[in-house]
């Protein structure tokens, strides 16, 4: 039969620890990064997105990115459970965000979702920085984009890391009305002349 046997090791006084060691019993942490993030090209960058969920997706700078970007881009926001974002403007986003930043040219296409307070950032980058992105529009985003109802915001900017198109689409939006609803209100309308008692 074997025997368990203690190892003992040298016997240290409890409060002789080394000043570089931890306190007895607290987790030893690694180290944390620099506190400014810095990009391929070894400038900071100016969009730090920190304290969300976010997402960054990349894609080859082709005819099929813009559709595959949607698709992709709707299965990494489902589980961060907004039932009520309209599916059909998120797709119509990210589609039109996605084909402004291939149409600009350059060698692939990212995709940056990020979320705060029911709102879903979409941000196409096309990783080129020569002047509009040789889109030959300035730039602008999209005019179907720009329409849809759910989109509070959206806009472009160019900076070190490339040409970038986003829009800020509500997630909780207000519903719809329905054909119903716009009925009944107009048959409570009174007639023009008439006031109420």
């Amino acid at each position: 039969m074997s025997e368990v046997v203690e190892s003992k090791g040298p016997q240290v006084p409890s409060g002789s620890a080394p000043p570089s060691s931890p306190a007895r019993g607290t987790p030893v942490e690694a180290p944390r990064p620099a506190a400014t993030p810095q990009s391929a090209t070894g400038i900071a960058p100016r969009l730090v997105v920190t304290g969300r969920r976010a997402r960054v997706l990349t894609f080859p700078s082709d005819r099929w990115a813009p559709r595959k970007a949607a698709g992709r881009a709707a299965l990494a926001v489902a589980p961060w459970g907004y039932p009520g974002l309209d599916e059909h403007d998120f797709l119509k986003a990210v589609h039109g965000l996605v084909e402004a930043a291939v149409a600009a040219g350059g060698k692939r296409v990212s995709v940056h979702l990020a979320d705060q307070d029911a709102k879903i950032l979409v941000m196409a980058l096309s990783h080129r920085t020569d002047g509009d992105g040789g889109t030959g529009d300035g730039g602008r985003v999209p005019t179907e984009v720009a329409l849809l109802r759910t989109v509070e915001a959206c806009g472009t900017h160019t900076d070190h890391d490339g040409h970038a198109w986003w829009a800020l689409l509500n997630a909780e939006p207000r519903p719809r009305r329905t054909q119903a609803q716009d009925l009944s209100s107009k048959s409570r309308r009174r007639p023009a002349g008439q006031t109420g008692v």
